[in-house]
């Protein structure tokens, strides 16, 4: 079988994670694409670590204002009722506990619930942004990422190799081949995407894997 990378069937299954009302908090990259798939009757309250709560969908070309984007640069809208506040406050909401979820992009993540997202060594490192603290705050962590590197191997792991963004803290895995759970030292798989198949995620990834035994194929389009 071959694989074939796809970010939106990544969004379009953690979207249905959250309840009406939940504060998210979604990363750079693919997790800000989870907001373009919440089911309709769903309101989730987006927050930004740069200063943001309420956060609504990009501008229309040529409506951009370049007092509002995103903790990725990105261009925004503020939803009625959004918030504007300094970094000490947003922190403090993060740190406080009163995000319910938030989804971060890695670049390795394994069976323990370790993830690594900030640094390569011998690269540069921009910053590591507030993912050290999501992390630890949220009540709820979602890893978002294509099951598989550029160079075809898997980024789930039974140990990350690279340093650790934090440890111990993730909670669901999906990628664009199945949706994991984190559980007592092993990933337990939930549910698998069409056109894969469970034997093909055992056999093509480097971790162990607990298959449920409510496990079941999706068909996310």
């Amino acid at each position: 079988m071959e694989y074939t990378a796809n970010k939106e069937v990544i969004a379009k299954r953690i979207a249905r994670i959250f309840k009406d009302g939940d504060v998210v908090n979604l990363g750079i990259g693919l997790p800000t694409l989870v907001g373009n798939y919440v089911p309709a009757g769903v309101t989730i309250v987006l927050q930004s670590e740069n200063g943001f709560l309420g956060l609504g969908p990009a501008p229309a070309p040529g409506r951009e204002d370049p007092a509002l984007v995103n903790a990725g640069g990105g261009f925004v809208t503020i939803q009625p009722g959004g918030a504007f506040f300094d970094s000490a406050m947003s922190f403090a909401i993060i740190r406080g506990g009163h995000v319910d979820a938030t989804v971060l992009g890695v670049l390795e993540v394994d069976q323990k619930g370790n993830l690594a997202n900030y640094k390569i060594p011998g690269k540069m490192v921009p910053g590591m942004g507030g993912a050290m603290d999501l992390t630890v705050g949220a009540k709820i962590v979602v890893a978002a990422t294509e099951h598989f590197d550029k160079s075809g191997a898997s980024k789930l792991l039974r140990a990350c190799k690279l340093p650790l963004t934090a440890a111990g803290q993730v909670d669901f895995v999906c990628t664009d081949v199945g949706f994991f759970e984190v559980r007592n030292g092993t990933f337990v798989l939930k549910e698998y995407f069409k056109p894969y198949t469970v034997d093909y995620i055992l056999e093509k990834t480097d971790a162990d894997i607990v298959v449920d035994k409510d496990c079941r194929e999706v068909d996310l389009g």
